[in-house]
Formats: C-alpha cells, structure tokens, sequence
C-alpha cells in the first residue's frame, strides 16, 4: 500500500511517501518555513511525486496530521488531503501529530517515547506512547497540560526518548535523569512517522477526518467569554 502522509501542523511543511508492503520510505519533502502552508505544502506533494516517479492516481491511502498544532496549518492539511481523497476515491487518515513524532523515534524492539510539542507558556501538548516492534499503545490520552505535570507521569519510567518542538527546551529546563533526547533530523515533523502510524490506522471517509486542537479555538473562547459577561 503506497501512503501520501502531509504534515502541516507547526513550522515544518512536510511531505512523504511510504510502500507499507516493502517498508520502504519512497520519498519525503520537508521545509522549515514562515510561509503561509497553503503556499508550500502541494508544491512539497508534487515534486515529491515527480521525483519517485508515483502518480497521484498510484496513491492507495492519504494520511494527514490531525492535530494537535497550528490552527490554520492543520485546517489546511486536512483540506488538502479531504480533496485529494475525494477526487481519487482513496482511503485517508487523520492521525494523530504527537502519535506521528513518535513513529518516527520508535525505538528497536520495545520502549516508551514521549512527544511533546510547545504550547503556550508552561503548557505542552504531550503524548505518552509504549512501542513492542511496531505495535503502538497509548499510556495516556493526548493532552494539554503543564511540564510539570508531564514530568511527574515519566517519572520513575525506564528509559524515555523524547521528540518534538517542545523536548529540547524541557529537557535542558527540568534535566530529567530518565530521559532521553531524540536527534535533531527526527525531532520535528517529517512526514514519515504519519505514513508509518498510518498504515497500521483504521481507513477514515475524507467527512469523517477532522481537526483535534486539544483546546478550544479562539472562536469559542470568544464565544464563551461573551456567554459568562
């Protein structure tokens, strides 16, 4: 099964393409940008297809980053990946961000990695996940929530890789003994840890994948505010 995995959800647009039946990484396509997604994200897809030599009809499942992340970033990957599927007929994913960190860091055989990604001050977005091979298990629901609190669920945990945006900066902070920091090359999104995650996912309907911000968009806090003045 061939798997277009995009990413949209932070500072890095990423894009990939994955044969689950060969276990092979065909291609990928990544950018640090200030650059509105919308701009850079299908140029990423097709000239990752122009190099593999893949055409968009040979894509078997779409898989995207649901969240959490960037508000709009997210909106537009989802997009993107609901029109693609549609015009396609293709099966799609909307997978987890923290969950695709962690694909990319799993480690060899068993262990636990830890994904975390910066929220706002004091806040991460965290996820938990234990990994035998390639078997993937939460040990916690994704959440928002204080490093400190983060820091007290890892605590007395053997050995934790952690990834993401956010793990340099808490580690050097917190300098927890148990914990270790994943290499620079795979700290941020890639696109291929959502490919991989994604073959092992249940297929979703292009009206089924929607965005998990993990907190309430400005909207609704607005909305909210209103309701209690």
């Amino acid at each position: 099964m061939r798997i277009l995995g995009i990413d949209t959800s932070g500072t890095v647009a990423a894009a990939a393409l994955y044969d689950s039946e060969k276990d092979l990484l065909l291609g990928q396509q990544l950018v640090y940008t200030k650059r509105t997604h919308s701009q850079v994200i299908l140029p990423l897809v097709m000239r990752l297809l122009e190099d593999t030599g893949i055409t968009i009809s040979d894509v078997d499942r779409y898989a995207v980053a649901a969240g959490p992340g960037s508000y709009t970033g997210l909106r537009i990957g989802i997009a993107a990946v609901k029109a693609m599927a549609f015009a396609q007929g293709a099966e799609c994913c909307g997978i987890s961000t923290l969950k695709a960190l962690s694909f990319q860091v799993r480690p060899v055989g068993t262990g636990t990695v830890c994904a975390v990604m910066k929220a706002r001050k004091g806040l991460v977005y965290a996820g938990l996940y234990s990994f035998d091979g390639n078997e993937c298990t939460p040990l916690m629901e994704d959440a928002l929530m204080p490093e400190e609190e983060l820091l007290r669920k890892i605590d007395g945990m053997d050995s934790v890789i952690m990834t993401g945006d956010g793990a340099a900066d808490l580690i050097e902070t917190y300098c927890p003994e148990n914990v270790l920091l994943a290499p620079a090359a795979v700290r941020l999104q890639n696109g291929a840890g959502l490919c991989m995650s994604a073959a092992y996912a249940e297929p979703q309907s292009p009206e089924e994948m929607e965005a998990k911000y993990l907190q309430l968009v400005k909207a609704e806090k607005d909305r909210l505010d209103n309701q209690k003045n």
